[in-house]
């Protein structure tokens, strides 16, 4: 064990005395995060969320009961903070504000749409006639503005929300009414009055408990603020770590090259000793660039991560699943340069997929599936816990997730190392 830790540590202290090295580690994700915060304005007001007052534009043409429920919902107590709305009559002049950049998205609900989705008294007549409830597709348009996509992908989410919980109704309701007994025989105005009915206080309070929310519950009742640069933070953090690792990975094959490693195995060290020397200060050095980054976050940035022990287990894990990459780009290539290209083509690759630059709910359920191989994702899900007030009793599945596709990657790259005779003398 003492050979290893020494092995370990010798890795360390080379890798933080190589300022190029401490380029990427720490000072490019930390700038990218300053400058992210800067243009996303996440330094207003002593840290709170950028995500408020987003100019939105109403035009409700359906002047009936889901409708006017959708505007109310844009303009309720829960998201004053969150959305600054404007009612307009005229889809036109919606159209030309969002041209001209003054406002985020306009959101046009059609006439009719009440209509498509609650039988009026006719349909309802016709319905009883023939066994065979129709209604007519009405779709909301969502009109946004190019150059504000955080605030158009908001309010697309707001109208998306409503428009599940109002199909929640529709198909769980008016489904079932028409299944009644003797509905058939009752008066069109009195089946439209109960289905109506089953829609009243569907709408209200749309956003008690949605996502949606500057404000968020914690597990003890209080309130906390969102910093988006808690999402930032990491998530630069998590892209250069990949960088980290693979760099690690590279210096396996350097010392091979440069006679560093057959001396080793000459030495009263066992292979395994020195594998698992060299790993160790991979991990080691992971650990101590996120660690840092995100300490940075707390002192300069004033993120609040919550429960210090859940960081410290988050980190060790996201770290242990990237270090199985590195490992594994290891073993695949032949030479320290492709283990470079491979490493800086991964590391992007599992940016872009694992959130760093893009949420990953505004992104296609397919790619939300596929990006669950990278460590960046299950780490920015943890980190995204503890900003919103969770502990480490809450980190149990991007833990798990973490540490299973450790050990796998582990498994693979000791396989494959070992058919390499990477460590043989």
């Amino acid at each position: 064990m003492r050979k290893l830790l020494i092995i370990g540590w010798k890795d360390v202290r080379l890798v933080f005395r190589d300022r190029a090295a401490l380029i990427l580690m720490l000072a490019a994700p930390f700038l990218l995060t300053l400058g992210l915060g800067l243009v996303t304005g996440s330094f207003n007001q002593g840290g709170g969320s950028a995500l408020a007052n987003i100019p939105v534009v109403v035009v409700n043409l359906d002047k009936s009961q889901l409708g006017n429920a959708l505007v109310d919902t844009f303009n309720s107590a829960d998201l004053k903070d969150l959305l600054e709305p404007l009612e307009l009559t005229s889809v036109a002049e919606a159209r030309s504000l969002i041209d001209q950049d003054k406002y985020a998205a306009a959101v046009i609900i059609p006439d009719g749409f009440t209509e498509s989705v609650i039988p009026t008294s006719e349909m309802i007549s016709q319905a009883q006639s023939n066994r065979q409830f129709t209604t007519q597709e009405i779709r909301i348009e969502i009109y946004s503005n190019p150059a504000r996509p955080t605030g158009a992908g908001v309010i697309k989410a707001v109208v998306d929300e409503f428009i599940s919980r109002v199909d929640e109704v529709r198909i769980a309701g008016i489904t079932s009414l028409f299944g009644l007994p003797g509905v058939e025989k009752m008066a069109p105005g009195d089946v439209e009055s109960m289905a109506r009915k089953m829609f009243e206080g569907s709408t209200d309070q749309s956003y008690a408990n949605t996502a949606i929310s500057l404000k968020t519950d914690t597990e003890s009742g209080t309130k906390t603020d969102f910093n988006p640069l808690a999402y930032m933070a990491p998530g630069m953090a998590l892209m250069f770590l990949m960088y980290t690792v693979s760099y690690g990975g590279r210096s396996i094959l350097m010392e091979r090259i440069q006679g560093t490693m057959p001396r080793l195995m000459v030495s009263p060290t066992t292979s395994m000793q020195i594998l698992g020397g060299k790993v160790f200060g991979i991990f080691m050095t992971g650990f101590l660039q996120v660690g840092i980054l995100i300490l940075a976050s707390v002192l300069i940035f004033q993120v609040q991560w919550g429960d210090p022990f859940g960081v410290v287990v988050l980190i060790a894990a996201t770290v242990f699943g990237a270090t199985g990459w590195g490992l594994l780009i290891t073993a695949l290539a032949r030479t320290p340069g492709q283990v470079g290209s491979l490493g800086s083509a991964i590391m992007l690759i599992f940016g872009l997929l694992g959130g760093s630059f893009i949420s990953l709910e505004q992104l296609p359920a397919f790619i939300r599936l596929i990006s669950s191989i990278t460590p960046n994702a299950w780490g920015l899900d943890g980190f995204t816990i503890l900003a919103l007030g969770g502990t480490l009793s809450g980190l149990g599945r991007p833990i798990a997730a973490l540490l299973f596709m450790g050990v796998t990657l582990f498994l693979l790259s000791s396989l494959i190392f070992s058919r390499s005779n990477m460590m043989k003398k």
